[in-house]
């Protein structure tokens, strides 16, 4: 008798009338009659801060004059220094078994408050040291998708169309941070 999975939904779109609420809607009544147990982090309801910070520690740096956000938010971490807004997003992170990412794409990207999620809940240490990257990773019994909208047909995402291709634009965020903190990365849903 297999666990109930665990399924985050780290979710980036202002309306809830948008099609993005729509399709996490629908994955959150989807994955729930599969008997899944579901996170939803709605990151604009939520005000997610999208800069890494200062802000990001309780109590004061190790080094003040030369604040470095990696080595500062892996000490904060490893003595419980981190801000509640994180350390609640680790929590959900920890208990998932698949993370889902649903957004409008900005800009060949993720929306800056989603691209804030990760660089300030993807926390060294955490979520990867370098010594655990790729294969090695810590999340590497876990996996990751991207599910989003473009303002632009397939055919524009191809090789030889206007925007190029879409496994290049992707590559950064599925490879340079999912796979970077060993998520196995499933296809992604493309609207």
């Amino acid at each position: 008798n297999m666990a109930a999975k665990t399924v985050l939904i780290v979710y980036a779109h202002q309306s809830a009338g948008s099609f993005n609420a729509a399709v996490k809607d629908a994955a959150v009544d989807a994955l729930k009659k599969q008997g899944c147990n579901v996170l939803v982090s709605d990151l604009y309801e939520m005000k997610f801060k999208a800069t890494a910070t200062k802000e990001d520690i309780t109590g004061p740096p190790k080094n003040p004059e030369h604040f470095r956000y990696g080595n500062e938010t892996m000490l904060a971490w490893q003595e419980g220094r981190l801000s509640s807004d994180i350390t609640d997003e680790h929590k959900k992170l920890k208990e998932a078994d698949l993370v889902i990412f649903q957004f409008p794409m900005y800009w060949f990207s993720v929306p800056a408050i989603m691209k804030g999620w990760m660089d300030r809940v993807l926390t060294l240490g955490f979520a990867y040291t370098l010594e655990k990257r790729y294969s090695e990773g810590v999340f590497r019994d876990k996996k990751a998708m991207l599910s989003f909208t473009t303002g632009s047909n397939e055919t524009m995402f191809s090789s030889n169309g206007i925007n190029g291709d879409m496994n290049v634009t992707l590559w950064p965020i599925q490879n340079g941070v999912l796979n970077y903190c060993g998520f196995q990365v499933l296809a992604p849903q493309i609207f």
